[in-house]
């Protein structure tokens, strides 16, 4: 079954590792485009129904309760979605906001927490705490919301092995059944990754782990995360088993999925849709009576099969055509340690799970 994606691209602040188009902007411009999204939806013609919501950001978890119900009324299948995220900032929650989540159909909510530890925190721009985290997970599992997932990002400035085991022990305390770990990613599209390529200190650029540090934060994950019963099935995805990201799950595998918003993504099966990058562009287009969408583009399933297929653990299995054409490739990352296989299937080992990029891109260009 196909999913809904919905984009709200607004935050309190911008933190400095975020290199999404969200951001902060003028609270006319919010207004507005939630107008403009209600509208988007209602006027999809829909050929399916979905079974999976998620609507992230940004931080739509700061959308007025009473604005949620609005938004999502149009959508076909609630309340008998199988899965409906909220993605959510640590002290946005209410007790009247998570009650009107759950009235609307949500039924799981991802917390960006990042980290548990206040330095690396404060570094970042966000706001929260450990208290704040482990009181809205209270919040949540009192409303009957007990699908949560918890973000850590590895990488963050001044973060060490005793700060990163520290946010481990959080996660034990707290123990979710999802749990996503990232590796902070050095690009120009964040402040803290621009300023490191511009060999700067602001933003604590100067104290960013090592890779190699990295990759230790991200093994240590992987092992005690297993011993928590909170297992690996995507590079960056960990879960209890049974409540892996349903909705998540539709990108990997290749599957239908239509959004709606700002820098929101539609995939049918054939072709991949855009819409414009900037919810300011959106507004504008909004008002003029045009169409959000700014791009279509023929997929190319073959490609995308092992670059997106290849990250979950469980692999892909490669047609027999596949197994030619990508022999040498195949070969090589196997005889390096980078892949397996097994039987019919094809995988990523550990280590190739760390160089998972320089694998992907062998099949981009073969």
């Amino acid at each position: 079954m196909p999913g809904i994606y919905i984009s709200y691209p607004f935050c309190a602040q911008k933190c400095s590792f975020c290199n999404f188009a969200s951001g902060v902007f003028p609270r006319a411009l919010e207004l507005e485009y939630v107008t403009a999204l209600q509208n988007e939806i209602a006027a999809h013609e829909w050929q399916w129904t979905p079974d999976t919501l998620y609507l992230g950001g940004g931080t739509p978890s700061q959308i007025a309760p009473d604005e949620i119900p609005k938004l999502l009324s149009s959508i076909p299948g609630r309340p008998s979605w199988k899965e409906a995220t909220m993605e959510s900032a640590p002290g946005t929650l209410t007790a009247a906001k998570v009650e009107a989540w759950r009235e609307a159909g949500i039924n799981r909510v991802s917390l960006g927490v990042q980290s548990f530890d206040t330095a690396e925190l404060s570094r970042t721009g966000r706001k929260h705490d450990a208290s704040i985290v482990a009181a809205d997970c209270a919040l949540l599992r009192d409303a009957g919301i007990e699908n949560i997932n918890l973000d850590l990002i590895a990488g963050l400035p001044g973060q060490t092995l005793q700060s990163w085991n520290r946010s481990l022990d959080w996660i034990e305390r707290l123990a979710p059944p999802h749990v996503s770990v990232y590796l902070f990613e050095v690009d120009e599209d964040s402040r803290l990754g621009f300023e490191i390529l511009q060999g700067g200190d602001r933003y604590g650029a100067a104290a960013v782990p090592s890779g190699d540090l990295m990759a230790d934060f991200y093994e240590i994950a992987i092992e005690r995360l297993s011993r928590m019963g909170i297992h690996r099935y995507e590079i960056s995805n960990f879960a209890r088993t049974g409540l892996e990201s349903h909705h998540n799950l539709k990108y990997w595998l290749l599957l239908p999925y239509a959004g709606f918003g700002a820098d929101a993504h539609s995939f049918d099966g054939v072709n991949r849709f855009g819409n414009v990058e900037t919810a300011q562009e959106y507004v504008e287009r909004a008002r003029a009576g045009k169409s959000p969408r700014s791009e279509s583009t023929l997929a190319n399933l073959d490609q995308e099969r092992f670059f997106v297929g290849l990250r979950l653990l469980r692999g892909i299995e490669p047609r027999r055509e596949e197994w030619v054409r990508f022999a040498e490739p195949i070969q090589r990352f196997v005889k390096q340690g980078l892949l397996e296989t097994d039987g019919r299937l094809l995988r990523l080992t550990g280590t190739g799970v760390l160089l998972s990029n320089e694998v992907f891109q062998e099949f981009v260009s073969s």
